[in-house]
């Protein structure tokens, strides 16, 4: 699949999640394979412009990770086309642009989805920023506002034309949040009728999910008028992937006509294990050029965490993982209160080893 002049591997994408999909995690999916594009979490184009160190966190990537793309979120078009530039800047493959967070906070500024409540201004945004840069604009939405207002056909049509290279659809309204189902034959309708490459997302969290959505796409789509040589062209997956890091690379397997790859409690083990490992060497004795960092108006350099703090900051980023990655495991409610109780890298590490590596000749649920 090709995204602009992007070319991807695989149709298969890391989904951003906010405060979990960080660069270490994605350098970890990526290097199991099946992965075509991993996508940041959402940064604030207000905070790219303005340099506010918390936000240009979110939009720090790796070498290890390309393709990458960087998903900003905001309703001003001139700030999205300056935000787009640093993006640009950064050296990131691709700009996505957020048209469907449905969390207030960001909702009430015009951005995420209230967007969708505002086509003009979202085509707007769009257009600003593909004449601001050269690299391949793409927007990710919903299906819409509510059930009343399910206008993401409309839309996707709208920024294409204004010159977004792709569109993601997840599948749920902005009411929804994430209960329910998502609504797939309306992704596929939306890829029918576009000529770009529309992906979909949402309830996919086994790689037979993923198969089945991409490879069902002309069949959803249905009636009159339906254009089958356009399907779904890929998948975002995000809660999936949190559960199970390998499901892009057991997806892969299933496409190519293999059994996906079996999952072995020790290999999830190991995962946290390295997890960790690069959580603490982050901007450690990295080659230049390898990290790609947004710039600051308020500092120079990115220096690292003092100890205790980048201590206290890793063990909470494995509290906040445990609680999807323990999803289906034996004991997943014993791990996530044992590594709640964590307060030490030491005593964390042990926990994993006494739930990953003492339990020999188990294959784990994924």
């Amino acid at each position: 699949m090709k995204i602009g002049n992007v070319t991807l591997e695989s149709p298969f994408v890391v989904a951003p999640m906010a405060g979990m999909t960080d660069t270490a995690f994605r350098r970890l999916v990526k290097r199991h394979g099946g992965c075509g594009l991993v996508v940041t979490e959402m940064v604030s184009s207000e905070g790219l412009v303005r340099g506010i160190d918390r936000t240009l966190e979110y939009a720090e990537y790796t070498e290890e990770e390309r393709p990458v793309s960087i998903q900003i979120f905001g309703g001003d078009p001139q700030k999205m086309a300056d935000a787009a530039r640093i993006v640009e800047g950064m050296g990131a493959d691709i700009v996505d642009v957020n048209m469907g967070c449905p969390v207030p906070k960001i909702a009430k500024h015009h951005a995420g989805c209230s967007l969708m409540r505002e086509p003009e201004r979202a085509a707007s945004v769009i257009g600003a920023m593909t004449r601001a840069v050269k690299i391949p604009v793409t927007v990710k939405m919903r299906a819409g506002w509510n059930d009343g207002s399910r206008n993401a056909p409309a839309l996707a049509k709208m920024v294409q034309d204004a010159g977004a290279a792709a569109v993601t659809i997840h599948g749920r309204t902005a009411e929804q949040s994430y209960s329910g189902s998502a609504d797939w034959s309306l992704v596929a309708r939306v890829a029918s009728e576009l000529t770009i490459p529309v992906l979909g997302s949402g309830d996919c969290v086994e790689p037979e999910h993923v198969i089945a959505k991409l490879s069902g796409g002309a069949k959803l789509a249905g009636g009159v008028g339906a254009d089958f040589s356009r399907p779904i062209s890929g998948v975002l997956v995000g809660r999936g992937v949190l559960r199970n890091p390998w499901i892009l690379a057991q997806a892969a397997d299933l496409a190519a006509g293999r059994p996906p790859r079996e999952v072995t409690l020790r290999e999830r083990g190991e995962f946290l294990h390295q997890y960790i490992d690069l959580l603490l060497s982050e901007r450690v004795h990295e080659a230049d050029g390898f990290r790609h960092v947004a710039p600051s108006h308020a500092r120079t350099g990115a220096p690292a965490l003092v100890a205790v703090g980048r201590e206290r900051w890793v063990i909470n980023k494995l509290r906040a993982l445990c609680a999807w990655y323990s999803k289906g495991l034996d004991g997943a409610s014993h791990l996530r209160v044992r590594v709640n109780a964590a307060t030490s890298i030491a005593e964390l590490r042990a926990i994993v080893d006494a739930c990953f590596f003492d339990v020999p000749g188990q294959v784990a649920a994924v």
